[in-house]
């Protein structure tokens, strides 16, 4: 095949292209720049798309001996992932950069410019495995689960599917990823990985929120609806957050409170009980599967809520446009803005962005 290798300047990806190189296929690499101006250097293992980072990939495509490019997608990313980053906050809901960048960037907008230049499939890093079967390709986890990456790859489609190469699926470990690279001679070898949210390298995603959506002082309030405290910004919390709570009024039984919820139009945030975390439902009406469809509107699976959360099992009913999921044993302080990505066993069968949650304790209670 002809294939589009996207490399990040990390080992995963630089490891899954000479795997490319190795079968056989016709491989070019491309570098995806989504800054305009990106940093030079990376900050330890935060961030990601710096300088430093294109160089990296361009001599690990030197090294395996093929084509390099650098195409620049910052507009796009822009528009796709950080200014939806942006109002999702701005709505009061916890989003996902990571599976905005997957679904519009690596396997939309690259992926649409790879076969318009006449590429069979795009190639990258990721720890997932592809199934061909008579009923079409499926995507699964990864043989190493601590390095599952399927979650995050929840978003793609069947035709997406259709296109993509990810060489690293099998491999049982990411340290025997790091030998190959030191075997082939590739400088990213022992490279940190990154994470947090590349487009805030200094981790600091409440001043740099602060920035962007403004901060505006207002009250914090617990379930029964009594002022406890009182914030900077409520953009700033997030359903779960336990500490940085600014409350004048301690818990009637004195235990810690967590935040519920995140109202945006009255800028008020909702506190309680951890317990009150507990959800008993979720649903959510922007949904995609990955290869076919479930055959039936009501169906057992597990789900996972979090990239590296276990995975629950539950009954998933879809109807009137609205994937409702209902586990056997409550999430933990779901966020409206996640995303839930359904399983069947290791395969992914879709994904929803969660609109709305269902606690499982009533007001009552906490």
């Amino acid at each position: 095949m002809r294939i589009l290798a996207a490399m990040s300047g990390g080992v995963d990806s630089a490891v899954a292209a000479a795997r490319a190189v190795e079968a056989g296929h016709d491989v070019v690499g491309v570098h995806l720049a989504l800054s305009r101006a990106g940093g030079t250097l990376r900050t330890g293992s935060r961030g990601c798309c710096t300088i430093e980072d294109a160089m990296d990939a361009r001599r690990a495509a030197d090294r395996l001996g093929i084509p390099f490019y650098v195409w620049d997608f910052s507009e796009r990313f822009r528009d796709d992932v950080i200014d939806d980053f942006i109002a999702e906050y701005r709505a009061g809901r916890t989003p996902n950069p990571c599976m905005r960048c997957n679904e519009k960037i690596k396997f939309a907008a690259l992926l649409e410019r790879s076969l318009e230049l006449g590429f069979d499939a795009v190639c990258t890093g990721h720890y997932a495995s592809l199934v061909d079967t008579p009923d079409g390709r499926e995507l699964h986890r990864a043989s190493d689960q601590a390095k599952d990456q399927s979650y995050v790859l929840g978003v793609l489609t069947a035709d997406q599917l259709a296109h993509t190469y990810f060489p690293l699926g099998a491999t049982p470990s990411k340290a025997l990823v790091r030998a190959e690279a030191e075997a082939r001679g590739l400088t990213v070898a022992h490279k940190p990985d990154s994470h947090d949210i590349c487009f805030i390298p200094d981790g600091d995603t409440r001043g740099w929120l602060a920035e962007k959506v403004g901060a505006e002082q207002g009250p914090i309030i617990d379930r029964a609806g009594e002022v406890v405290g009182s914030h900077e910004g409520a953009h700033a919390y997030t359903v779960g957050q336990r500490r940085g709570l600014q409350l004048g009024v301690p818990a009637p039984d004195g235990k810690p409170r967590f935040v519920l919820e995140v109202r945006p139009v009255s800028n008020t945030v909702v506190v309680g009980p951890k317990e009150a975390l507990a959800t008993a439902e979720i649903a959510g009406a922007r949904f995609t599967w990955t290869g076919r469809a479930p055959d039936a509107t009501e169906f057992a699976c597990d789900v996972q809520i979090r990239a590296h959360a276990d995975p629950v099992p539950a009954v998933a009913r879809v109807a009137d446009g609205i994937v409702t999921v209902v586990p056997e044993v409550p999430f933990d302080g779901v966020a409206p803005g996640q995303t839930a990505v359904l399983y069947d066993g290791t395969r992914v069968l879709g994904q929803f962005t969660i609109d709305r949650t269902v606690s499982a304790v009533p007001v009552s209670a906490g």
